[in-house]
């Protein structure tokens, strides 16, 4: 499917015509400050191209999870501030979404001149699970920017029908941006005339959250590695004890079925050897390295071990394509972000086709300190990348290709 894309939309004159953009602002705070700004740096080429153009330009984007109306510690206020400072030019953000704020603001746009609307997600049209009501806010927001065009760029979201992502791109002529086409040409790479051994890495807390990806790649994988709270439920299936380590007792039965079926496709599944048992959940917890069938009672792990640390980047060695999504640990404890660190190491080091698949990974890596451009590509949405490599079709991207 051949999706129009920004390229055709600057084929034609946009000198002067409005372009609402769908971004990707959603980054962590840490009260009113970005603690990883990669998802504003990502959504700057796309808006940077059109305002070159001289094309005045509408963000649309959505903070956390506020309840369907305003909240300021949602604000999208410092993101605003963070586009200002990296675009070099005053961003202004209007004070609500499709208000009289909203209507004075984009009024008030120059040729070239970027504006933020306020989180998407104040309105709670924006996720109803009622078409119409999501359609009502898209026809509001295409009335904000009369013959103007949409381009949808928030990769992260665009699994999900949402008014600004889905509806949107139904109510004006639609285009992909270019980190879209990016991330779904990256994700077609990790799905079609792969080059192997493929290796996937998945780590994170829960099972439950990668039970459709889990049971998708075993039927693609040559190697699947499994770290971070998730493995304990594999242990725990496998017959071992796992002390206070995070569990999905619930979700034993179904990770018994993967561990079967992995065997019988001739999967190799590598679960840790040895983890970081800590006394407790925090930062400076007393912790020894026990072997992962033998974590003591009272004991949870927080990180594999340095023998599973070599083991994985072992696994990892002569791989030609690999995905990476989740860490291998708590990497925001500095005691327990070794095991994440020595799997986003053994990628840079490595010469395969190298995905770090969104969220905690791309966070991971920040926060580390490793170099972005050691991986192929460092994706901006860690859900729908997982969706895509579950077999999903995601909507935001499908409706793109209407337009033809």
């Amino acid at each position: 499917m051949a999706l129009k894309n920004l390229e055709d939309l600057l084929s034609g004159d946009v000198s002067g015509r409005y372009v609402l953009v769908r971004s990707d602002l959603n980054v962590p705070l840490d009260g009113d400050k970005i603690t990883d700004d990669g998802r504003v740096r990502a959504a700057l080429p796309t808006l940077k191209r059109l305002a070159e153009a001289g094309a005045k330009v509408v963000v649309t984007a959505h903070l956390g999870r506020p309840k369907g109306e305003p909240d300021p510690k949602f604000s999208l206020a410092p993101v605003a501030a963070k586009l200002t400072e990296l675009l070099g030019v005053d961003v202004p953000l209007a004070g609500d979404l499709v208000g009289e704020s909203a209507k004075a603001t984009v009024a008030g746009l120059a040729d070239g001149q970027v504006a933020l609307l306020e989180n998407v997600r104040f309105d709670a049209r924006e996720t109803s699970k009622v078409e119409a009501e999501r359609q009502e806010l898209a026809a509001e927001l295409a009335a904000l920017v009369p013959g103007g065009a949409f381009v949808s760029d928030g990769f992260g979201v665009v699994h999900r029908k949402q008014a600004s992502v889905y509806e949107i791109a139904r109510a004006l002529p639609a285009y992909a941006g270019g980190l879209v086409l990016a991330e779904v040409d990256v994700l077609k790479k990790l799905t079609e005339d792969l080059a192997r051994p493929y290796v996937v890495v998945l780590g994170g807390a829960k099972v439950s959250d990668k039970l459709g990806v889990i049971a998708n790649l075993l039927t693609k994988v040559d190697r699947l590695l499994i770290g971070g709270g998730m493995a304990y439920t594999f242990l725990k299936a496998q017959g071992h004890e796992v002390g206070n380590s995070l569990l999905q007792e619930d979700q034993l039965d179904q990770v018994r079925g993967f561990l079967a079926e992995a065997e019988k496709r001739g999967v190799e599944l590598i679960l840790p050897v040895d983890v970081l048992a800590a006394t407790g959940f925090a930062a400076d917890a007393e912790f020894d390295v026990v072997e992962a069938t033998a974590i003591p009672a009272g004991r949870m792990g927080l990180d594999i071990g340095p023998k599973s640390r070599e083991l994985f980047a072992g696994k990892l060695a002569d791989a030609a394509t690999v995905f990476w999504n989740g860490p291998m640990g708590v990497f925001e404890f500095e005691s327990f972000a070794g095991g994440t660190r020595a799997v986003a190491e053994a990628l840079v080091k490595s010469d395969a086709f190298t995905v770090v698949g969104g969220g905690d990974s791309a966070a991971a890596v920040r926060q580390l300190g490793l170099p972005e451009d050691g991986f192929s590509h460092i994706s901006t949405g860690g859900g729908a990348s997982l969706e895509y490599l579950e077999g999903k079709e995601l909507p935001g991207v499908a409706v793109l290709g209407e337009n033809d």
